[in-house]
C-alpha cells in the first residue's frame, strides 16, 4: 500500500466501541471479529476515503501525545491487515481527471 492511498472503511462493517475506549469491527458478511486499542479506534473512524494514510498518521500524531515515530509504519501495517481481512478498501484514483 502507498502512503498516499486513501483507506475507506467498509461500509457494513460495525465498529462497537467497549470499555476503555476499545472497540470490536464485526463483518456480518463473514462473522469475522476484530479487537481494536483505542488508536486503532481514531485511525478506523479516519478511514473515509477522502484522507491519505499520511493524512491520517499525522491526526493521530498530534492527538496521541505518546504516539512513537514509528506510528506511520505500524497504522500502514494496520490497515494493511485489516483490507486483507476486508474490514477496509481504497479509494479509486481517477487518473483520468
Amino acid at each position: 500500500m502507498n502512503r498516499t492511498d486513501r483507506p475507506i472503511a467498509n461500509p457494513i462493517v460495525v465498529l462497537r466501541e467497549e470499555f476503555d475506549d476499545w472497540a470490536i469491527l464485526f463483518n456480518p458478511d463473514t462473522a469475522a471479529a476484530v479487537g481494536v486499542n483505542p488508536v486503532g479506534v481514531a485511525v478506523w473512524k479516519r478511514m473515509d476515503g477522502k484522507r491519505s494514510l499520511k493524512e491520517i498518521v499525522l491526526e493521530i500524531k498530534a492527538g496521541f501525545e505518546d504516539a512513537p515515530e514509528a506510528a506511520l509504519e505500524e497504522i500502514t501495517a494496520f490497515v494493511d491487515r485489516l483490507a486483507e481481512q476486508g474490514y477496509v478498501g481504497y479509494e479509486l484514483k481517477d487518473n483520468n481527471r
